[in-house]
């Protein structure tokens, strides 16, 4: 495996000597800070030869997002027909010029030089020379240290060999852990940002499910990985993570998904600084909308005296009622004059009833029945 990746020890090897050389001229040459410094540049430098590669990845994974309904119908119409459902998948990406593997071209790219750090760092470790490093300049990187940790020691070490690099054993765990610790963190939060800002939460597929899963699953495999990192390999993971993060917040500020919340919100503020430029029938109809929820109004509360008042035939109304007959009824037959108007609701009742049925039974049957001769 040496000798397939020697090309890329060389230039790995060779990037961090000429940063090395650098930072030098400001840090001592076998300070942590100066060879720490050159794998973080390292980092930077193939990140921004990946730039193009991230920005085809935004645009597949937005496609892949937007051909979500689409891809979901396929799958229902052709459930059967697994060699259909393909074909017809295949045919969909082509016509739209989506590419789904867009969305690994980074981290592909990234792999190799991300190997070649590490045999490079093992070099270091064990005290061999490897691409362009000199035997000194591999002595000056083993024994350099970032907080106490040489960029050569892992967290499963022995005390023994992390003495050999002039270190502590608990200097070199409680660095690692905390590097590992950050390291997921920033994996997670990437990830989450992407779920919570930049998906169309309006179309549930399950694209969006995997997502919610590598959320988690990501940030678990780095720190069970993360232990058998030498302290340099995390620096590199760790800044890379972070440029990820970035990179990704700036990208969903400027071009966010439509249909996602970033995009709802990148649209009110445009819209709030006069800088969108809407379609007249689409403002014109939101505009309806809000109108018509302003005038809308809500009903009053009220209480339960107010309720049971407000409802016809309740007791509180027919009291309502008999106070104001007695003060309309003279004072001296003021008895007699309530109990013939009580005697005569009853029969007023029972003729409003029957005036309700017959009626009813004229608008079922049409005209009325004539009464048989023995009930006249």
């Amino acid at each position: 495996m040496d000798t397939i990746l020697s090309p890329l020890y060389t230039a790995v090897s060779w990037i961090i000597v000429q940063f090395h050389s650098l930072f030098s001229l400001v840090f001592a040459q076998s300070s942590g800070w100066a060879w720490g410094l050159s794998i973080f540049f390292l980092v930077v430098l193939i990140r921004i030869c990946l730039i193009p590669l991230f920005v085809k990845q935004i645009k597949s994974t937005r496609n892949m997002q937007a051909l979500q309904p689409k891809m979901k119908a396929i799958q229902e119409r052709y459930k059967s027909d697994k060699q259909r459902q393909s074909e017809e998948m295949m045919k969909l990406y082509k016509e739209t010029g989506t590419n789904p593997l867009s969305s690994c071209l980074p981290i592909l790219a990234q792999s190799p030089f991300f190997i070649a750090l590490f045999q490079v760092l093992n070099h270091i470790a064990n005290n061999r020379p490897v691409g362009v490093l000199t035997a000194e300049q591999v002595d000056s990187a083993r024994n350099a240290s970032v907080f106490g940790a040489p960029i050569a020691a892992k967290f499963l070490d022995s005390a023994d060999k992390v003495a050999e690099l002039g270190a502590a054993l608990t200097d070199v765990r409680v660095v690692t852990v905390v590097m590992i610790v950050m390291m997921s963190a920033s994996q997670f939060y990437t990830q989450r940002q992407l779920m919570t800002k930049n998906v169309d939460l309006t179309v549930k597929t399950p694209f969006m499910q995997q997502q919610k899963m590598l959320m988690y699953v990501f940030p678990v495999m780095f720190a069970v990985f993360g232990i058998n990192f030498p302290v340099g390999v995390l620096i590199y993971w760790l800044t890379t993570n972070v440029w990820t993060l970035g990179q990704q917040m700036f990208v969903i500020k400027r071009n966010p998904t439509p249909g996602s919340l970033a995009f709802k919100q990148r649209q009110e503020k445009l819209r709030a600084a006069g800088k969108l430029k809407e379609d007249p029938k689409e403002v014109e109809a939101r505009e309806a909308v809000e109108a018509a929820r302003a005038k809308r109004q809500q009903p009053k509360r009220q209480s339960k005296s107010q309720r049971q008042q407000a409802k016809p035939g309740s007791g509180g109304s027919a009291s309502l009622e008999k106070e104001g007959a007695g003060d309309e009824a003279p004072a001296g037959g003021s008895g007699g004059a309530a109990a013939s108007q009580q005697a005569k609701k009853p029969g007023q009742k029972s003729g409003q009833k029957s005036g309700q049925k017959k009626s009813g039974q004229q608008r079922k049957g049409g005209a009325q029945r004539p009464k048989h001769p023995s009930k006249k």
